[in-house]
């Protein structure tokens, strides 16, 4: 991360003359910007990167999912064509473990057609390189350019950099969070002027029960919609790994994540990732309304654990040196743990099918149990 952000300047011109920036906004254009977004021009992940995704802790996370994907073609009837889906594949480290563990089963490895969507030209270069071997590749910008056909969509660390809405409660009501400049130029947390008429019919017990000064915030239902809706027309499942909570609460979880630590997300726009907690209840609402069966969500310590991960740990530390095999089960503790460092808890692990596909592995459509922490 540099200390110039040539985006702020820009973010600075856009304040000055339209006024203060709604966070979705200012969240768009940090992730997205054409030139200067973080997402569109650099490779943010692994140890020269800001963050560590679960494909680049152990080959095993992606290993699973390819045995899961074959799990879910069996359950469907075998179809003769199978797209294989993925939103956001980083390094394409993810796919490649899953093809590997799919290519053990050839009746479905040749149905597969595999489908990356990815806007970042640096990514997409390396994900090439990473899946030289495999065929049948295409990549996209969005999901609406995949063709029909049952498809097993996988979405880890997706949701999490979709702009989020925020509101903040006062006495006059629920009022939109912005960003807008203060006395000395920097930019500022604020709230608009007035507050949204009606807002508070629309919330969850729970946020209406806020107390002053809480912050709400949301996402809008059209990505997962859209998702659902083509798993309900098309047939196939999709997956969607990310961390958050399980139920709709109040809490600002707006953040930024820069060379592995925590940073200021209104210090540097463009330089660093910004992220919000993934609300998964909501995302569960929005697939049954579109007519989709929703299958967890479970902590992804739980899913990995009911996918056999620990035994293909065993498995391959078995077969190597004691030093790879203390990696090995370092990773492992890292995936499933929930202690610190352990991604275990944080991250939630939440399934969509066809109304009719009443079983998914590691999953069941089963409410999951209330947790304690908030958002």
């Amino acid at each position: 991360m540099t200390e110039y952000s040539p985006l702020l300047s820009e973010i600075h011109k856009l304040i000055k003359s339209s006024g203060p920036m709604p966070v979705w906004r200012y969240m768009e254009l940090c992730l997205m910007h054409p030139q200067h977004g973080y997402y569109v021009s650099r490779d943010p992940l692994g140890r020269e990167g800001d963050f560590t995704t679960a494909p680049e802790v152990s080959q095993m996370f992606g290993e699973l999912l390819g045995l899961w994907t074959a799990s879910v073609w069996k359950s469907i009837g075998s179809p003769p064509m199978l797209r294989l889906v993925e939103l956001g594949p980083g390094r394409g480290t993810m796919m490649a473990d899953a093809l590997r563990a799919v290519r053990v089963l050839p009746p479905l490895y040749q149905t597969l057609h595999i489908h990356l969507v990815e806007i970042n030209p640096v990514l997409r270069e390396k994900q090439q390189a990473t899946l030289s071997g495999a065929r049948n590749i295409t990549w996209h910008d969005n999901i609406d350019d995949v063709p029909d056909g049952p498809a097993v969509i996988l979405a880890n660390e997706y949701f999490d950099v979709l702009p989020i809405h925020q509101v903040v409660k006062r006495e006059t009501g629920w009022h939109e969070r912005v960003v807008n400049l203060d006395a000395d130029g920097k930019l500022v947390f604020a709230a608009a002027d007035e507050p949204l008429p009606r807002f508070e019919v629309l919330l969850p017990p729970l946020v209406r029960a806020a107390p002053i000064g809480a912050v709400f915030e949301w996402r809008p239902d059209t990505e997962m919609m859209k998702i659902a809706a083509r798993v309900r027309d098309q047939d196939g499942a999709a997956l969607i790994i990310d961390y958050g909570h399980l139920r709709s609460d109040a809490g600002d979880t707006f953040q930024a994540i820069a060379r592995h630590s925590f940073a200021d997300p209104l210090k540097n726009p463009g330089q660093a990732d910004v992220t919000a907690h993934v609300d998964f209840q909501a995302l569960a609402r929005a697939a049954e309304d579109v007519g989709t069966r929703v299958h967890g969500p479970v902590t992804q310590g739980e899913f990995l654990k009911r996918l056999g991960i620990e035994t293909r740990a065993a498995t391959l530390m078995a077969k190597t040196t004691p030093e790879v095999s203390a990696d090995i089960s370092a990773a492992l503790k890292r995936l499933t743990d929930s202690g610190r460092g352990g991604m275990g808890s944080m991250f939630k692990v939440l399934a969509i099918t066809r109304p009719d596909l009443t079983m998914v592995a590691g999953l069941s459509d089963e409410p999951p149990e209330p947790e304690e922490e908030t958002a």
